[in-house]
């Protein structure tokens, strides 16, 4: 069986820090000795054998995570040697997002996660992420982070807007052996707790306006990609336009690319829908700005999905475009 894609991110280093104090020179040498046991496990959940290596490294991972994280001020210390564990952080540097994957022999995934605030006193304040998405059939939910929509973090957006403070969360799923996902949901906190989705996603502008989505999902082809990313050049998130190129639409697997780009543009608390963002569609075979596809046969479980992936397949198409439609009024 070919192994599938395996998101790996690099730490996004805060650009700012709320607190600046740091660990003491103990705490910091068990957070180093916490890491590299970390990093062990981290690579056999990756590489392990089997369904029952790669789960049992799990189970030692989570409390192994937790007991490292129970040190003052570790909120400081950037675990920067899990490759294959995303770290975010959004630019208020308030919390962070820890997500990872297991990929079991039968080519699904099941993801874990952690949120781990920014405390004053350097405090633990954790909350674990409990994937629910293999029970559940209704994708376009409002949760907390004990029914989490899981998937793998690869870029976070920080929006405010009277008084709050709106996350938005791009995440990857490589699902199953046909098809993978992107996604962007909103997170914001309610009483100090995380809330998952929610009523962000407007289509009011469409010709014939749709539901507003709590969350907005692409599924496509497992050897296709697909944008689905912040812009910061344009303002807008942008995707790609998706269409079966076997003229099956209800089989999500054989969606891919058609070249032509949607997104949403941030107004009034929400992302509100556009649905075309250039003017004119790139001919097939004339030099369009797509980044050499990914060979997933020799991507491999050592060698995993990055960040300069993500970054490839999600800004360079875009940023390469010119003449940004104007919406009629």
């Amino acid at each position: 069986m070919v192994k599938n894609l395996i998101l790996s991110l690099f730490f996004l280093v805060p650009l700012c820090s709320l607190w600046a104090q740091k660990p003491d020179a103990n705490g910091y040498a068990r957070l180093l000795k916490g890491q590299d046991t970390l990093q062990q496990l981290s690579q056999n959940i990756f590489a392990g054998k089997g369904d029952a290596g790669r789960e049992a490294a799990v189970e030692q991972f989570i409390p192994t995570l937790v007991r490292s994280l129970k040190t003052p001020y570790s909120f400081r210390f950037p675990f920067d040697s899990l490759r294959t564990v995303s770290i975010l952080y959004p630019k208020d540097s308030s919390f962070r997002i820890f997500s990872w994957a297991l990929e079991r022999e039968t080519g699904f995934y099941r993801h874990y996660g952690a949120i781990q605030m920014n405390t004053p006193d350097g405090q633990l304040k954790l909350f674990p992420l409990f994937d629910v998405s293999d029970y559940t059939t209704n994708t376009d939910t409002i949760a907390n982070n004990k029914a989490w929509y899981g998937c793998l973090y690869y870029n976070i957006v920080q929006r405010h807007y009277f008084n709050q403070e709106y996350y938005t969360l791009f995440g990857w799923d490589a699902n199953n052996p046909r098809s993978q996902k992107k996604l962007v949901e909103m997170l914001t906190f309610k009483s100090g707790t995380p809330v998952f989705g929610g009523s962000f996603f407007s289509f009011a502008e469409d010709s014939i306006p749709k539901p507003t989505r709590n969350r907005f999902i692409l599924e496509y082809k497992k050897e296709s990609t697909a944008t689905l990313n912040y812009n910061k050049e344009l303002d807008m998130i942008v995707y790609d336009h998706l269409v079966s190129e076997t003229n099956e639409p209800a089989k999500k697997y054989t969606y891919v690319s058609d070249m032509d780009y949607e997104g949403f543009k941030w107004q009034a608390g929400k992302w509100v829908h556009v649905n075309k963002i250039f003017h004119d569609a790139i001919p097939l075979g004339k030099g369009a700005p797509v980044p050499q596809p990914l060979d997933q046969k020799r991507k491999s479980m050592t060698n995993p999905k990055s960040l300069e992936d993500f970054q490839a397949e999600d800004a360079a198409k875009p940023e390469k475009q010119t003449k940004p439609i104007k919406k009629k009024p």
